[in-house]
């Protein structure tokens, strides 16, 4: 068994948009052999296989609704679920409100768990935003302004506030400094995760 599995590695990431968090999330999977679990791959799945779920999700989505805390949280719950997640995992994207807050907390503990760690990387809004407007020139994305861009980063801080502050206060923050290259940021996560004696699974 992984050194993941063997401690429970349960672990949230969060991250403003351009902090690479996509990319470290992979990272973290491959490394401590748990799944990284997205929303929104999650929701895509439920549709594309047609699902009960997932007929429920499309038919929200199409109507151009946002899909309900509840719904979500039953997806989330079928997730955790699989065997592939019972010895630890990733969530990205989830949870986003307090409502989602107080439901994983009570599904983990019926099954006699809780989170391990939240891994918040942190950056310079200046600096992602340079970054993300240089990307956008390269892309030829002419309509990602530095305003869309500073308007996306607001709407993150707002809606992470809550959660990184009702996480704070159980000791389960590791912030992380979110720049430089995908290997310097990765060897922080690390270390981050090693003062909560979680190692990759290689060290198992």
């Amino acid at each position: 068994m992984s050194a993941a599995a063997d401690q429970g590695a349960r672990l949230l990431i969060v991250g403003p948009p351009g902090a690479g968090k996509g990319t470290q999330a992979v990272r973290i999977a491959e490394s401590y052999g748990i799944p990284a679990i997205s929303t929104g791959d999650i929701f895509r799945a439920n549709v594309k296989n047609e699902t009960p779920l997932g007929v429920k999700v499309k038919a929200i989505l199409d109507a151009g609704d946002y899909v309900p805390d509840s719904l979500t949280n039953e997806l989330i719950q079928d997730r955790l679920a699989q065997p592939d997640a019972e010895g630890g995992f990733l969530l990205d994207g989830y949870p986003r409100t307090n409502d989602q807050v107080a439901f994983l907390d009570a599904l983990l503990e019926s099954k006699g768990e809780q989170l391990t760690a939240v891994v918040q990387l942190v950056a310079d809004q200046d600096e992602i935003v340079e970054r993300l407007r240089k990307r956008a020139v390269e892309q030829g994305r002419s309509d990602d302004t530095e305003e869309a861009i500073r308007h996306r980063q607001e709407v993150y801080l707002r809606e992470t506030g809550p959660l990184i502050d009702a996480y704070g206060e159980r000791e389960l923050v590791l912030e992380v400094d979110g720049l430089g290259s995908v290997d310097e940021v990765a060897g922080r996560i690390d270390d981050a995760l090693a003062s909560r004696g979680i190692r990759p699974t290689a060290a198992a």
